[in-house]
């Protein structure tokens, strides 16, 4: 099992930039793809962006496709949600995960994700 700890949400104007953090310890961080996810109050939880175990490959919901960057840093057990030209609709709390195996192949599904950080609200204003 891992423990995701995200961080660097908050307030941003329209076509402002944050950058997301998620700190990872326990099970082996490196061995695993990570992702970000997003929700909405009433809404499914929504695929955002995925990244391999070596940062090699990368994958992105159309919607940020241009806008946000997914990276991590394996030496310091961390991943990271580069965001920019954010807009209104990018409103949510945002959820960093690992995947549930060694094998990932960019699945878009939260259920191939098994650890979940607690979430960290961004709010974008127009």
């Amino acid at each position: 099992q891992v423990q995701l700890v995200e961080s660097g949400g908050g307030l941003v104007q329209a076509g402002g930039s944050l950058r997301l953090s998620c700190a990872a310890s326990g099970r082996t961080f490196s061995n695993y793809a990570m992702g970000w996810f997003r929700q909405t109050p009433g809404k499914e939880r929504e695929f955002v962006a995925a990244i391999n175990w070596n940062g090699g490959s990368e994958w992105y919901t159309d919607s940020v496709k241009g806008r946000f960057t997914i990276s991590r840093d394996n030496a310091k057990n961390r991943v990271y949600l580069q965001m920019n030209s954010l807009k209104p609709e990018d409103t949510a709390v945002y959820y960093c995960a690992a995947a549930l195996h060694l094998i990932y192949s960019g699945s878009r599904s939260d259920a191939d994700f098994g650890s979940w950080g607690q979430g960290t609200q961004v709010t974008v204003s127009s």
